[in-house]
């Protein structure tokens, strides 16, 4: 009877399963039919902009003949992320911001609106890595986490707010990442700031239809953007280094940047209510909403595999911890991908672009 009784259970997971999955389906078939606005002559405003996965949304509306307001920490990233993109035709307005800073942002929007007259699109992008297991995580780690990936998508979407809601209509795009859906072992206060941010994200969808402005809530998985140079780790921080950097750069398992990019900046223009990237990351999310407390139990397998804490008050960037394995031919496209995104490991570490 027991046997039964779990043959039963299981078999009609599959069958829940495969219903889900077909639904998914047909609704991002349906999303990608939907038309799409032109990017040609609107304003797009994208937050942590000046390398990684911004810079490479950043070069996309460029193409379809956006104008472009980029914002982040580091100035001089800022400056050769402009450049670039002025020296290819394009009107870039490039503005040094802390979005952990309401002032700083409310000061740039409005920046922004007084060059080009109003925001239509505007992508929040800024983040930040911190990798490590959770006893090697301080508040310091949480409260910088939410700051940037949590404050720093609420501010400028309230700052925009106003604006498109007096136009009648607009697009944000907010992007997210698979951690915002299931919480992963060493990523715990990245996790927590990502699930709140998917939340925000999701509700203003609801709230902001009445007034036409469409919410995207992209959902990367693992890209290849070379940010876990930057990345921060704690812990056995070579050893962190080593699995983040692999996962992050394998071909298979990492997606390319400039396709990621195209993808979610086609979803924004569409209005499209999320998109989620790599076929790992959908499978994964649709096993955890089928069974998360199976799913969490898997993880905590994975999590014996990780490595232990070591150096709890260290914290060590990406740059800083290199081993052989990570210098190898294995990382190649990571460090390609890292030139290719203004993500140079001499560069001054700017948690404002992610």
């Amino acid at each position: 009877m027991r046997r039964s009784g779990l043959l039963g259970a299981a078999a009609g997971l599959g069958i829940a399963a495969a219903g889900v999955g077909a639904g998914m389906a047909a609704y991002e078939v349906y999303s990608r039919l939907r038309p799409r606005t032109s990017a040609a002559g609107k304003v797009v405003l994208i937050t942590g902009g000046s390398r990684g996965l911004g810079l490479a949304m950043a070069r996309e509306f460029a193409a379809q003949g956006a104008r472009l307001v980029l914002c982040a920490r580091d100035e001089r990233e800022l400056d050769a992320a402009a450049a670039e993109l002025t020296d290819g035709g394009s009107e870039v307005l490039a503005v040094p911001c802390d979005v952990t800073v309401q002032e700083d942002v409310v000061r740039m929007v409005n920046e922004a609106s007084a060059r080009f007259g109003g925001i239509d699109v505007l992508i929040n992008n800024a983040g930040i890595i911190a990798v490590g297991p959770v006893a090697s995580q301080t508040l310091v780690d949480y409260h910088e986490a939410m700051d940037v990936m949590f404050w720093g998508m609420v501010y400028p979407t309230l700052a925009v707010l106003p604006q498109m809601i007096r136009r009648g209509g607009g697009h944000i795009g907010n992007v997210t990442s698979i951690g915002g859906k299931i919480a992963v072992p060493h990523l715990v206060p990245y996790g927590c700031a990502k699930f709140a941010a998917v939340g925000f994200s999701e509700g203003l969808r609801a709230e902001l239809a009445r007034y036409n402005i469409r919410v995207t809530t992209a959902v990367p998985g693992l890209m290849r953007t070379g940010s876990h140079l930057n990345a921060y780790f704690k812990g056995n921080h070579r050893q962190e280094f080593t699995w983040f950097s692999l996962g992050a750069t394998l071909p298979g398992v990492a997606m390319n940047a400039n396709r990621a990019a195209r993808r979610i900046v086609a979803a924004v223009l569409r209005g499209q209510a999320e998109i989620v990237l790599t076929p790992q990351a959908k499978l994964a999310v649709l096993a955890h909403g089928l069974a998360p407390g199976l799913t969490s139990d898997l993880l905590g397998w994975v999590n014996r595999l990780l490595p232990q804490p070591g150096d709890a008050a260290a914290r060590h960037p990406g740059a800083e911890s290199e081993t052989a394995l990570t210098r190898s031919f294995l990382t190649k496209l990571g460090r390609e991908a890292a030139r290719e995104f203004n993500q140079e490991p001499a560069r001054r570490l700017d948690p404002g672009a992610a």
